[in-house]
């Protein structure tokens, strides 16, 4: 009885360490693909040459992310573990949809930015809708995290390769240090 607690919390812990790796993927998957492209991330390129921009509005998250196939291997890391709506990882990436993502895209995302927001958990909300798949966080509605994945808090990756577990005050003094008025995060909305 009194190991369950303590085995409780060290579930919890070992899923946002598993959700930090998979962010630290991600980054490293985009700045690899970016190194090969200009500096510039999948959804900034056009399809023509390579890229998803094309994608950046309506349920085509997931697009950026499948474009990272050579650099990321498995669709496996991009689901968080501790995600209970996005439960069944793709065996493929032929497969791959937003039903298999737990994580935004970050469209101003910026190379030469080390603090520009990447990507991140999906749990991520200022308290208003989703509009095209877009979650547009300004300064003047704070952002926050929900309940869904990690009990409030959540992990942001950055375009220097970093991962932060951050708190809600910690997301918001991130996104002040971002660099960009409005932050336009894609989220795996399903279609």
């Amino acid at each position: 009885m009194m190991l369950l607690p303590a085995t409780t919390g060290g579930k919890a812990r070992s899923t946002r360490i598993l959700c930090v790796n998979n962010l630290k993927q991600i980054g490293r998957a985009e700045n690899v693909w970016a190194g090969d492209h200009g500096d510039k991330y999948s959804f900034q390129v056009a399809e023509t040459n390579g890229g998803t921009m094309s994608f950046i509005t309506g349920p085509n998250a997931w697009r950026h992310f499948q474009i990272l196939s050579n650099e990321v291997f498995t669709p496996g890391v991009l689901i968080c573990p501790a995600d209970d709506l996005h439960t069944v990882a793709a065996t493929n990436f032929n497969s791959f949809n937003n039903s298999n993502l737990s994580y935004f895209i970050g469209l101003d995302a910026i190379n030469a930015d080390p603090q520009s927001v990447l990507s991140g958990d999906c749990n991520i909300t200022n308290g208003t809708p989703i509009k095209n798949e877009l979650l547009e966080l300004t300064t003047n509605r704070p952002a926050g995290w929900t309940a869904d994945t990690h009990k409030q808090v959540g992990n942001i990756a950055l375009s220097d390769g970093s991962v932060q577990q951050v708190s809600i005050t910690g997301l918001r003094m991130g996104l002040l240090n971002a660099g960009v008025s409005t932050n336009h995060f894609q989220m795996p909305v399903f279609p």
